[in-house]
């Protein structure tokens, strides 16, 4: 799994995997299965509803955002990239420190102390006060060694350079606090069943950073191609990456009045003895050990990454079409996000249906469960994956900016998004099988996969570094990223079948062969539309953002018509499973 992917689905985005990661079980199944009320029904499909319009509409911004970023400095530029640095080492810094320990460690006991006469109210008032003290330490601590962090996680950089990324730091460093409470007051919320502030409130975060980068186009003019290193103004820096923080905060603190509705009366509490966390701790240390692992491999293979921004300083034109730390990231929120939305929301489904099996003893039914959901989740993600081979240009088009080589720069991240595309469809399918070991409370298989592909990721970037010059370091960690989920896909399909038997292997590559046919088709079809709007000649697909905008929306229609026809035609079971939920809703799509 990419240590990058990882990063953008916490820095732009929640999944619905939050709320279901742990969900409660009763001790003893129940004797007599009872249907929910109506009432009740339909309460839950409105929050369900909410949380998921949240997590959309947030990823819509954040790619507004990301849009907005690149007019303002570009993409493949030596500014986007210690940004992009500075700004990005909050998030892996608190997913390495807390993070796990927030998702794994605490959920559990918040619900068990919501359970009390207090509703929670004593133990939620330590975590918050523990939470703030040792967060408000650990942010103070490192913002104070910005500068050895910034030295520490590049590669080459010139005194300037570092002397930018540890400016931008001291900004940008305090996310980590924030991040630490918008976690453990989401969390408390989640224990309280109040999902969809914590879904909504990045859409805050994101609309703030929109603002302040659109300020800072206004105020600034877009980038034009300038050296902007040795032109920057600590009033650029004020709006770009304290806006950048305020997001973050403003994301933290939009969480305090539902929690005020929760009527818990928090109060600071610094008597921590006796709350546990180190039993559960104890039982949480593989999935913490995972977390550390995958963050620290992102780490260093985002210090590899990083040495593009110092050799582009020497080419012609600030080397424009050389993809650096920002156009990798981009294009990993690119391919993340068919994945998040089809492949993890199948997952989330099935896992629940996972966990009952593994609770009432029924292991046979295990294989034909994920039989089902892997052979379901191929018709969004392999039409997912031609259509970003098709339309690479044009997406990275879209967040090119506004400059005179913002073709180029286009071009730069269409490269990465190819290359990082190739393993999107097994990416998926590895998620899909760590969910069974997840479901039958299996955290240490997880975590040995994920540890031999940081290990392998690390040890061919290394290579990487010293085999090539450093222009092709962002593509050659794509590609290895890709490869990366080739192989996580393999590892975990070999350990499935050894504890569980064979799960209908052949039929699923079956399936995955006839769709993959019938995308490869609709992509043809698409090829032939984005070549007549100039696709592949720099022509009106790549004149513009809103050209782009148009070729993706035209060329994406007419593929996932043609795609669905073909489908329909050979009579697809996967598509009817996909389009069931819809299809009773609509039943024009039934036919």
């Amino acid at each position: 799994m990419s240590g990058v992917s990882l990063i953008l689905r916490a820095k732009y985005s929640l999944t619905m995997s939050q709320v279901s990661k742990h969900p409660a079980r009763p001790s003893t199944p129940p004797k007599t299965p009872q249907a929910p009320p109506a009432s009740q029904s339909r309460g839950s499909s409105k929050a369900y509803a909410l949380m998921a319009s949240g997590t959309m509409v947030s990823r819509v911004l954040g790619f507004i955002r990301t849009a907005l970023l690149a007019v303002a400095i570009g993409s493949s530029t030596t500014m986007a990239d210690i940004f992009e640095k500075a700004n990005v080492i909050p998030t892996i810094i608190f997913m390495l420190l807390a993070g796990g320990i927030f998702n794994v460690v605490l959920v559990p006991q918040l619900i068990k102390a919501s359970k009390a006469s207090d509703r929670g109210s004593s133990y939620t008032s330590k975590l918050v006060t523990l939470t703030i003290v040792v967060m408000g330490l650990a942010t103070v601590l490192l913002t104070f060694l910005a500068g050895p962090l910034i030295k520490t996680l590049t590669l080459d950089w010139t005194e300037p350079m570092i002397a930018m990324g540890t400016t931008f730091a001291y900004w940008c460093l305090p996310q980590i606090f924030f991040y630490g409470v918008y976690a453990v007051i989401g969390q408390v919320l989640n224990a309280h069943n109040r999902f969809t502030a914590y879904m909504w409130s990045p859409v805050a975060n994101n609309l703030v950073q929109i603002c302040t980068i659109g300020t800072f186009i206004i105020l600034f003019g877009s980038y034009n191609g300038v050296d902007q290193l040795n032109n920057w103004t600590n009033e650029q820096t004020l709006l770009l990456a304290g806006g950048a923080t305020l997001g973050i905060v403003v994301q933290a603190l939009a969480l305090f009045w539902p929690l005020r509705k929760v009527g818990l009366n928090l109060r600071p509490d610094f008597s921590w003895r006796g709350m546990g966390l180190r039993h559960v701790g104890k039982l949480a240390i593989w999935t913490l050990a995972s977390m550390m692992v995958g963050n620290i491999a992102s780490l260093i293979n985002s210090k590899f990454v990083s040495a593009t921004a110092s050799a582009r300083l020497a080419l012609p034109g600030g080397g424009a079409s050389v993809p650096g730390e920002q156009a990798l990231n981009t294009s990993q929120l690119i391919t993340v996000l068919p994945h998040s939305i089809f492949a993890l929301t199948l997952a989330t489904m099935l896992f629940n249906e996972f966990t009952k099996a593994f609770h009432e003893k029924r292991r046979d039914d295990i294989a034909p469960l994920l039989s089902r959901g892997l052979r379901t989740t191929a018709v969004p993600i392999v039409f997912a994956s031609v259509a970003f081979i098709v339309l690479a240009g044009p997406l990275g088009r879209l967040f090119a900016g506004s400059s005179p080589t913002s073709m180029e720069q286009g071009a730069a991240i269409g490269q990465l998004l190819l290359l990082t595309t190739l393993g999107l469809p097994f990416k998926s399918v590895h998620f899909f099988m760590i969910r069974v070991f997840f479901a039958e409370e299996d955290t240490k298989t997880p975590m040995l996969i994920q540890s031999i592909i940081a290990g392998f990721c690390v040890v061919l970037a290394f290579a990487a570094v010293q085999l090539l010059p450093a222009t092709e370091i962002a593509r050659a960690v794509a590609l290895i990223y890709g490869v990366s989920n080739v192989l996580s896909a393999v590892i975990a399909h070999f350990l499935v079948v050894r504890r569980y038997g064979d799960y209908g292997a052949k039929e699923v590559a079956d399936t995955y062969i006839r769709i993959g046919v019938m995308a490869t088709v609709s992509g043809l079809v698409g090829a032939g539309v984005l070549w007549l709007l100039g696709g592949y000649h720099w022509g009106f697909a790549w004149s513009s953002i809103g050209a782009a905008v148009i070729s993706i929306a035209v060329v994406g229609a007419v593929m996932a018509v043609v795609y669905v026809v073909l489908l329909r035609m050979i009579r697809s079971e996967e598509l009817d499973n996909f389009l069931g939920p819809i299809a009773r809703k609509i039943p024009q799509l039934r036919r």
